[in-house]
């Protein structure tokens, strides 16, 4: 079989180069022109990523033809739609299986994901939260689980996770050293979605900031304002907050869609930001550095976590044993939203 560097000297460029293009690597700048001739020469020469003969030896220890792989979401479509944070994960996850084309369907454990879920799939990618009796529902199916955004059980499950401790406490960091003494909270409600029922669960952004604020003598009960995770929300939930006696001077906003409208309700009343009122989002969705203020806010590489999760997954069947947690680093973004030293 072809190698990188038989490839790399065809095309006259590096071997990273080509170890890059070849892996859908989409920090690498290259021209369009260089990118298809790699791909081209690659697939003149029969040359497969490691991916790819990992699953053509799966196909053959299992007799298959084909992989066949699900997606338990759990949360609602209404969820999916407000707030594009679990939808770019559900991305990343599709874009990869899709690439290497292995076959996918899709549930949502609201609708009763017990009865429908395949007796003979090859691994299941669960993205969110499920209750121990369901895990079990679960694993008495599919041998082969990876979860993502949780980690019920790490000593069993392969999952991708982020640092929502780490992630929270570096931004209300950042309003601490501006020197920003009255610092408040807006964020939603996270929920474990089942048949007929939904389950409130822990919020680990919620929980560090209440934490944060107590170590430093900043805690007021009064400054947390909690609905759910949609930009209307967040309008709604900073109109409630112009209302107290001492408005906070910052918000820590546990979501971009959010954020954007607790921006709203501020110019409604002709409040600046970040001179006014200092924000920062959580995600860094798209919109975020194109909002009214540009949005300072914590960038979770949430693509990235689907592409993972398919990755330990064909890892997996490829027969490693010891389950893996990933934990995807994030950053937070400086733009205009979260002022200077005041």
């Amino acid at each position: 079989m072809a190698t990188i560097k038989e490839i790399a000297k065809l095309t006259n460029v590096s071997s990273s180069t080509v170890s890059r293009v070849l892996n859908h690597d989409e920090t690498i700048s290259v021209q369009t022109e260089t990118r298809l001739r790699i791909l081209e020469t690659a697939k003149k020469l029969g040359y497969k990523t490691i991916y790819e003969r990992r699953i053509e030896q799966k196909r053959k220890n299992i007799g298959k033809d084909e992989l066949t792989v699900s997606i338990l979401l759990c949360h609602s479509v209404q969820e999916e739609l407000s707030d594009p944070y679990f939808f770019s994960i559900r991305q990343g996850i599709e874009e990869e299986l899709a690439k290497l084309n292995i076959n996918t369907t899709t549930f949502r454990l609201y609708e009763g994901m017990g009865n429908q879920l395949p007796n003979d799939l090859d691994g299941l990618i669960i993205v969110g939260r499920i209750n121990d009796q369901t895990l079990k529902t679960v694993s008495n199916h599919i041998d082969n689980v990876v979860y993502i955004n949780h980690s019920p059980d790490s000593d069993r499950y392969d999952a991708v996770v982020i640092d929502f401790e780490k992630a929270t406490k570096g931004a209300l960091q950042q309003f601490i050293n501006f020197g920003y003494k009255n610092i408040g909270y807006i964020g939603g409600t996270e929920r474990e979605h089942m048949t007929n029922q939904s389950v409130v669960m822990e919020d680990k952004r919620l929980t560090t900031f209440i934490k944060t604020m107590k170590e430093n003598n900043k805690f007021n009960s009064d400054s947390i304002f909690i609905g759910e995770y949609t930009m209307a929300e967040g309008y709604n939930l900073m109109k409630s907050a112009l209302q107290l006696p001492s408005v906070p001077e910052a918000f820590f906003i546990a979501s971009d869609p959010m954020a954007i409208g607790a921006l709203r309700a501020l110019q409604e009343v002709n409040l600046l930001v970040p001179e006014d009122i200092a924000i920062i989002g959580f995600d860094d969705i798209e919109i975020a550095k194109f909002a009214s203020t540009p949005l300072t806010t914590v960038k979770v590489h949430t693509k990235e976590m689907g592409r993972l999760g398919v990755k330990l997954l064909l890892d997996r069947l490829n027969g490693r044993q010891i389950p893996l947690t990933i934990t995807v680093p994030t950053e937070l973004i400086i733009r205009q939203s979260c002022g200077t030293n005041p």
